[in-house]
């Protein structure tokens, strides 16, 4: 019996003793398990945090591939702007548009510098950008230069071009990456916000049970609780869908107001587009206006001294015909200024081609000392120091002239009409990039020194810019030193001014030496008339629908000893020379109603495509447009015998080189 109830003391004390330690192992279990809740809780939370930041980088990447594209598109639109209206604050707002939009590419590869999926479509994107910046700033460096039509075609190009379509491409391919990158990241978000609310959900209920196991003793007041603050929850519930409605409805309203915003923004947009559209018209127009009538007054009197000698000319043919000879002079004389004015406009307007020769500066200088003494006037003291000694160079001597006049005015101008004024050659030898773009060798250096007021750097810094002058209105145009610095440019050579306020200017105009010796160069020169019509007489059909200019084109081919064949009309010129198998030669004008000269010929059988060609064009631009005249000379008008009889005898002898063979001065 004592044994038995040392058993059940034992015992019992052993159930009180784990009744007395569950409490304690229930309470360490469960805050064990509200720890582990609280940390998993965490992560959980950190998760969703890292989710929502993918996402918003995401979507940020995304912006700001939109808003580059957008930026590029505006900067190509203002540069259209620029291109047609030629304005100088459209084309720098282009430039600032095309920095904003490189900013935008930089900050999109900031953006992507951690992703590794997009950084070789945004390195691929920087590329294309930047190719496609360069195309932009040649059509705008066009544009400065007044190649209006050249920076329009170059622009047309432009917008069909492979750089184009592949930043559109590139674009689209970040975008998409993104997009798919955005799906997984919001897929992620959903996950991480399940995870934590189920970890949530968890954690109260472990509470409610750690509640339930501590307070047991509680439990109606535990139940209480609990009502209440359901409750709670659902009023709170109920606020925020409150809340919720009222915020959609305020940005509804404020989606309608920005909508409507918008709109009239645009609308405003297209008024101030028409009106700056017709104010560049009325510009163009009267710009054309004044140029029209400054034309007019110089052929008027050129058609005077043409009409004028003509007449006297033909009533003293007969009884003094010496009188009759120097009126013919004069009117000759006065069709020739009225050909070098036409030529100085297509030259303005960048249509005239050059027609370089081998020119001897020295003799040039000195063979303009009286028209610049004329020019400028009798108060300005001209110095000539000739020192080329026999170099010379390659250049449009009517061009290279008239870049030494402007240069010459502009000292004049500088001098305020009295000074000494100095104009120098001298010879050079250059390294590579010595002087500007120079290559190394031999360079003829043109200089233009006066003493006049000077200039200061900013405006030294901007002499070459188009429509920039520092003379008042109506005393310049500020096309002077842009054009010499494109005519410059054009012979492969370089232009530097040195100048200091009150200190004068100095013009140097650096031109390569033409290679090769007197003879060489005279090799060179268009034979005489006599020379050309050495050939025997050729049987010629001369294509022109001007029937006084026809009729004028077969009296001088019968003066050079040929025999021309009318033809009055291109689609006439097949049949013709099937009727005529003796012909030698086709003289055809470029510009007739249903075919052009170059189609006419392109559109002959075959059996005739070996006869030589000469086409005779009134329009100068036409001559460069070498691909349609297939390698066949080119004959500007007006033309005298003498051109006419070169220009057949070099396409007899089938030695054209593609050239254009200019009308005698």
């Amino acid at each position: 019996m004592a044994d038995s109830d040392t058993l059940d003391h034992e015992g019992s004390s052993l159930r009180v003793k784990a009744r007395r330690l569950l409490p304690f192992l229930l309470g360490i279990l469960l805050v064990g398990s509200l720890g582990a809740l609280l940390y998993s809780a965490s992560n959980a939370s950190r998760d969703h945090q890292l989710a929502l930041a993918e996402q918003q980088r995401s979507f940020e990447i995304i912006a700001l591939a939109r808003a580059f594209e957008a930026q590029t598109a505006r900067a190509e639109v203002t540069l259209a702007r620029y291109v047609i209206g030629l304005n100088p604050d459209t084309g720098r707002l282009f430039q600032d548009q095309w920095r904003t939009a490189g900013a935008q590419l930089k900050a999109l590869a900031f953006a992507t510098r951690g992703t590794g999926w997009q950084r070789g479509n945004v390195e691929a994107l920087q590329q294309a950008f930047m190719a496609r910046g360069k195309t932009l700033n040649e059509i705008g460096l066009r544009t400065t230069y007044d190649q209006k039509m050249a920076a329009l075609g170059r622009f047309h190009e432009a917008g069909t071009s492979r750089d184009l379509k592949r930043i559109t491409a590139l674009l689209n391919r970040v975008i998409e990456a993104e997009n798919l990158r955005l799906r997984e990241r919001s897929l992620a978000v959903a996950l991480a916000g399940d995870r934590t609310e189920w970890m949530g959900q968890t954690s109260r209920l472990l509470g409610l049970a750690m509640l339930v196991c501590v307070l047991f003793a509680a439990w109606f007041a535990h139940v209480a609780y609990s009502d209440r603050r359901n409750a709670r929850r659902l009023a709170e519930a109920e606020a925020e869908a409150e809340r919720a409605d009222r915020l959609d409805l305020a940005v509804r309203a404020r989606t309608a107001e920005l909508t409507d915003a918008y709109e009239r923004l645009q609308q405003e947009s297209i008024d101030r587009a028409a009106a700056e559209e017709n104010l560049r018209q009325m510009h163009k127009m009267d710009a054309v206006g004044q140029l029209t009538g400054g034309i007019a007054h110089d052929f008027n009197n050129m058609l005077a001294v043409v009409v004028g000698g003509l007449e006297l000319a033909k009533r003293n043919i007969r009884l003094k015909p010496q009188e009759a000879s120097r009126h013919l002079d004069n009117a000759m004389e006065g069709a020739n200024r009225a050909s070098a004015l036409t030529r100085r406009l297509l030259a303005f307007a960048r249509s005239e081609p050059l027609l370089p020769s081998a020119v001897d500066p020295d003799a040039l200088v000195s063979g303009m000392a009286d028209l610049i003494d004329r020019t400028i006037g009798d108060q300005i003291t001209v110095a000539l120091a000739p020192r080329a000694q026999g170099w010379r160079i390659f250049v449009d001597q009517h061009q290279m002239e008239n870049a030494i006049l402007n240069l010459c005015v502009n000292a004049r101008d500088a001098m305020d009409g009295r000074g000494r004024l100095t104009i120098g050659t001298s010879q050079t030898a250059l390294a590579a990039g010595e002087v500007g773009d120079c290559q190394a060798g031999d360079y003829v250096v043109l200089s233009v020194t006066d003493d006049g007021c000077g200039m200061s750097a900013e405006v030294l810094a901007r002499v070459f810019e188009p429509f920039f002058t520092t003379k008042p209105v109506g005393k310049g145009t500020g096309l002077g030193l842009s054009q010499i610095f494109g005519f410059v440019r054009q012979c492969e050579g370089e232009i530097r001014i040195e100048s200091e306020p009150g200190k004068g200017t100095s013009v140097h105009v650096y031109l390569p030496r033409r290679m090769g010796d007197a003879a060489a160069d005279a090799s060179e020169a268009i034979s005489s008339p006599h020379d050309a019509t050495l050939h025997p007489p050729t049987r010629i059909l001369v294509v022109e629908d001007d029937p006084r200019v026809l009729k004028q084109t077969m009296a001088a081919l019968a003066e050079l000893g040929h025999l021309p064949i009318a033809c009055d009309h291109p689609s006439k010129a097949a049949k013709l020379l099937s009727n005529n198998s003796d012909i030698g030669l086709i003289m055809s004008d470029v510009l007739m109603p249903d075919l052009t000269g170059p189609e006419m010929i392109r559109a002959l059988p075959q059996q005739y495509r070996h006869l030589p060609v000469l086409f005779v064009t009134g329009y100068a631009g036409d001559a460069t447009a070498s691909a349609d005249f297939a390698g066949h000379e080119v004959l500007r008008k007006p033309y005298t015998l003498m051109s006419l009889a070169n220009a057949l005898s070099v396409a007899l002898s089938g030695s054209n080189q593609n050239g254009t063979v200019a009308a005698a001065e």
